[in-house]
């Protein structure tokens, strides 16, 4: 007698279903957590890299211009540095400075005035040795410097005691900065007095305000001199010490500017003369800015470049996040399939398992139920035998009825197909009999040839049937459109000897090709001249038009005739097998002229009515 197992002695070999499930849920959140953090941090990390290559790109480019700023810059100093040497050695100048006479002082004066109009320089003049201006290029204007004491300016008191100096400042009189280039006249001992010459920035600070790139540069103090945002000029890098704050009061260098520092804030050093500001520029616009610094070689100046840098770092850091989602995406994707996956066949596993065991305990159960209806269960089972073997028995007849059909198609496809072929070929070899009996060996020969050349056809058309079958197709070629057309009109030739002359063909140019195969094309168009003739038979003034016209996206061939038309009812399943209007036709020429033209990427339409049909097939066009 059998014994019943425990419960649940298998279901316990493996975990339930449910216990599986919460499984599943602690994994997944487990897995959404470690994604969230690795594309935190891929972002992150990318978001850094972008940081970084943008930054680097960027200070490049701003090294060439700051560079090729610097250089523009040496280009504007070097060429007035060189007036006060000469005119320090000039005698018109020893001459004014020695008598001072008004006649001398006249001519230099004018002298000093040309040389003006003729270089960048914004005024010359001449000071004695007390530091009162003897002669000026602007001796003419309101504003001249003639008679004004520059002795308390540091470029005056330098130039007498070393013999050179340079002063930026801002003037006195004019109230307008420049470089004040200054060099005494006469020998240390015995001294005459000082040339200066007055350097402005106007122009090269416009030059600078059209690239829209903050550009400045800054002396040994810190303290702005030339910039093309006019609002910063004699502000400072950094707050100036008192000392030196005092020292540049008390020469009146820069006036009464407040020299504050500029709007330029939370520096970050990258290195030497790289660093990430924020600057607040004109206009109340702030953002990130590369500040590139460089000195400006012969002066104890430095140039910095404000190259804006929050939007090309914003875009390189949004191209770089995108190319880590892009590539941590499909992994984290492909991580959550794998998972899926096992959870899946996990749950699979333990649903056949748990299934097993049901099964196995409702076995057991009705185990003693099986046992008394042995002898029904039997009996059941020879029914069910029976039923089988007559279902296999109607199977099999379904299987050869349906392989009757197919054969019946197929033979009725070849017979359709062939016809024009074997007519021909009755044709030719009537003929060759005919030139035979008249000794015509060479007529009798061609139609030989022709026979010949038809029974070929005969096998291709069979061979084309049965790879049809196979759902195979001829491969596509390049393919003579007008030896097509001619070909058709010669099978046709036997079997409507005499009605031919309804057919009003324009052939196409010999060097029109378009992608099929030709035997098969063959086919379609003996098929629709055919139905076009026999839907003209015993009409008066029967006509067959054939066109070919070339367009850019392909070849269209028509057909028309001016016959009856085609019925409504049968128009509408034309192409469905076996549809035919015809008395002893079969009705698959059409569906075999469809399919042949839609394996060649092409299509045929139709258009019937009262006045006639016409049949346009679509072709592609051969490169």
């Amino acid at each position: 007698m059998l014994q019943r197992p425990a419960a649940g002695s298998i279901a316990g070999l493996s975990p339930t279903p449910e216990q599986l499930g919460r499984r599943a849920r602690r994994a997944w959140l487990l897995f959404a957590g470690v994604a969230l953090a690795i594309i935190a941090a891929a972002l992150y990390g990318a978001g850094l890299y972008g940081r970084a290559v943008e930054v680097d790109a960027l200070a490049a480019q701003g090294r060439t211009d700051a560079n090729l700023k610097v250089a523009l810059l040496r280009a504007v100093l070097e060429n007035p540095r060189a007036l006060p040497l000469l005119l320090s050695e000039d005698q018109q100048v020893h001459d004014a400075l020695a008598a001072r006479s008004a006649a001398a002082i006249d001519v230099l004066n004018r002298k000093l005035e040309g040389l003006v109009s003729g270089t960048k320089a914004s005024v010359l003049y001449v000071t004695g040795t007390n530091g009162l201006a003897v002669a000026s290029s602007n001796w003419r204007e309101p504003t001249s410097f003639v008679g004004n004491d520059y002795g308390f300016r540091a470029y005056f008191s330098r130039a007498m005691q070393t013999g050179t100096a340079e002063y930026f400042a801002l003037g006195n009189v004019s109230k307008r900065p420049g470089l004040y280039i200054s060099r005494r006249v006469g020998s240390a001992s015995a001294p005459l007095g000082v040339v200066v010459v007055k350097m402005e920035f106007d122009q090269l600070e416009a030059d600078w305000h059209e690239a829209n790139r903050p550009a400045y540069v800054s002396d040994e103090h810190g303290v702005v001199l030339i910039t093309s945002v006019p609002s910063w000029r004699f502000m400072t890098t950094a707050p100036l010490a008192g000392a030196t704050l005092a020292e540049i009061r008390d020469s009146q260098q820069f006036g009464d500017a407040p020299l504050v520092p500029l709007p330029i804030a939370r520096p970050e050093t990258l290195s030497a003369d790289v660093s990430i500001v924020h600057a607040i520029t004109p206009g109340g616009s702030d953002g990130e800015y590369l500040r590139l610094s460089t000195p400006v070689a012969s002066t104890p100046w430095r140039l910095d470049y404000l190259v804006p840098a929050e939007a090309p770092i914003a875009a390189a850091q949004r191209e770089m996040r995108l190319l880590a989602l892009g590539v941590i995406g499909p992994l984290i994707g492909l991580a959550a399939y794998l998972l899926w996956r096992r959870q899946s066949a996990q749950m699979r596993i333990a649903a056949e398992q748990a299934t097993r065991a049901e099964l196995e305990r409702r076995v057991v159960e009705r185990t003693e139920d099986l046992s008394r209806a042995r002898d029904r269960l039997q009996a059941e089972i020879t029914d069910h035998r029976s039923t089988e073997a007559k279902l296999q028995v109607v199977q099999q007849e379904l299987v050869q009825a349906n392989r009757l059909a197919i054969l019946g198609q197929v033979a009725a496809g070849v017979a359709h197909e062939i016809n024009q072929p074997v007519a021909t070929i009755r044709a030719y070899a009537d003929n060759a009999r005919v030139f035979l009996d008249r000794k015509q060996t060479a007529p009798a020969g061609e139609n030989l040839g022709a026979i010949a050349a038809l029974t070929e056809r005969i096998g291709t058309i069979t061979e084309e049937l049965k790879t049809f079958a196979r759902k195979g197709r001829t491969a596509a070629e390049p393919v003579e459109l007008r030896g097509v057309i001619e070909g058709a009109v010669v099978l046709l030739r036997s079997r409507f000897a005499g009605r031919l002359d309804a057919l009003e063909i324009t052939l196409p140019p010999p060097a029109l090709k378009v992608m099929g195969n030709r035997v098969r094309l063959e086919q379609v168009l003996i098929n629709l001249f055919q139905n076009a003739l026999e839907a003209l038979d015993g009409r008066d003034g029967a006509r067959v038009e054939v066109s070919v016209e070339e367009r850019d996206d392909g070849v269209v061939l028509s057909v028309s005739d001016n016959g009856p038309g085609i019925p409504p009812a049968i128009l509408k399943s034309l192409f469905t097998p076996f549809n035919t209007s015809k008395e002893k036709g079969l009705g698959l020429g059409l569906v075999i002229s469809k399919d042949i033209v839609a394996d060649y990427g092409g299509r045929i339409e139709v258009a019937s009515g009262a006045g006639g049909t016409r049949f346009t097939i679509h072709l592609a066009k051969a490169a």
